[in-house]
């Protein structure tokens, strides 16, 4: 399947469809929220994400925290959420006029229905649920009967859990759907990435486009991204920051300016590089095809009229003449004219 989202197409033979996540890491400084979409369009990427969010609908007042990593604000995942600068209407309108100015789609994540109701209300042409909200079905239902693309991350989930995710999108009535692999742990080590897990739901899910979504740190994740394409994702996210040495786990997993438009660089060389499914030669090779095969070719003067043996025959380059393939062919045929040593048979110097 192929998902249209305003002028860009995700699915097979299409360019891979880039995120940068911003989130939250404009860090409630919306001068540098706008910056970032800026950057991110002159990096390269095809969208830049934000995440919205209401802490009060998000998470208890006492529930603890499953990360405990230094620089993130809070005792409990609720004062986290609280002290975690979110954007207002007038904000993301204003960073949606900039992002379609510098040609880049804007988007977010939201995590209850208000907060989706709120990015319909600003026109977003997709929607992202995060891993944790796989099993949320009333969001779920929710988003999906906006009948816009939804891109749903599987960190930390089955292949049962996405199933069912996949059902009650697909029960909306809302077949845009596509899923990323990812690992819910910041940062990701390379040895629990598992690329290998996006075959699986290649498999699962052959009728939706599949992608990766990158918690590692650079620079080992462009050489993972880059895989992932290769593999055929068809989405990449990378988290997004002005500074991936500000304190907080998301600008240490983060890709700065300069690191997007690397990654993108080499993605957009790899998917060339990638090229036609099919074995054939390509048009570079002809020469070499024909000048570097070889031919039958006289050992020997032969003279018109002599029967061919196989001491008359050598194989050499180029390829002009008559293949190899045919030596069992030819030997026994008569020479029609005078064929000089080193000169490349052909069909009509022979009966």
């Amino acid at each position: 399947m192929k998902i249209k989202i305003l002028k860009k197409i995700i699915g097979k033979n299409n360019p891979t469809f880039m995120i940068a996540e911003a989130g939250c890491n404009y860090e409630g400084d919306f001068k540098k929220a706008k910056e970032m979409v800026v950057a991110a369009a002159a990096a390269g990427a095809d969208a830049i994400k934000f995440q919205t969010f209401i802490p009060e609908k998000l998470v208890t007042k006492t529930a603890p925290k499953f990360w405990d990593i230094p620089g993130c604000p809070g005792k409990t995942q609720y004062e986290e959420f609280k002290e975690t600068p979110q954007l207002s209407f007038k904000e993301y309108r204003e960073l949606k006029r900039i992002a379609e100015k510098h040609g880049i789609i804007l988007f977010s994540t939201p995590s209850d229905e208000e907060s989706a109701d709120m990015l319909d209300k600003l026109g977003v042409p997709m929607y992202k649920i995060a891993s944790m909200d796989i099993t949320h079905v009333p969001l779920l239902k929710h988003v999906a009967k906006k009948r816009k693309p939804i891109i749903i991350s599987t960190g930390a989930s089955t292949i049962d859990e996405i199933k069912e995710a996949v059902k009650v999108i697909e029960s909306a009535g809302n077949r845009k759907i596509i899923l990323l692999h990812c690992i819910t742990n910041y940062p990701t080590k390379v040895n629990d990435v598992n690329l290998n897990m996006m075959k699986h739901l290649m498999e699962v899910f052959p009728d939706y486009p599949v992608g990766y979504s990158d918690h590692t740190e650079m620079p080992k994740s462009k050489d993972i991204i880059i895989a992932a394409v290769a593999m055929g994702a068809k989405v990449i996210e990378k988290h997004f920051t002005f500074d991936k040495n500000r304190p907080g786990y998301d600008h240490k997993i983060s890709a700065d300016y300069e690191d997007l438009k690397e990654i993108i660089k080499s993605i957009r060389m790899v998917e060339i590089a990638l090229g036609n499914e099919i074995k054939k030669p390509v048009a570079s090779e002809e020469k070499a095809r024909i000048l570097a095969r070889r031919s039958l070719v006289a050992a020997k003067d032969i003279p018109r009229g002599t029967t061919i043996t196989r001491e008359m025959i050598a194989v050499k380059r180029p390829g002009t003449g008559i293949e190899p393939k045919f030596l069992n062919t030819v030997i026994g045929k008569k020479a029609k004219k005078n064929i000089k040593e080193d000169e490349v048979i052909t069909w009509e110097m022979i009966k």
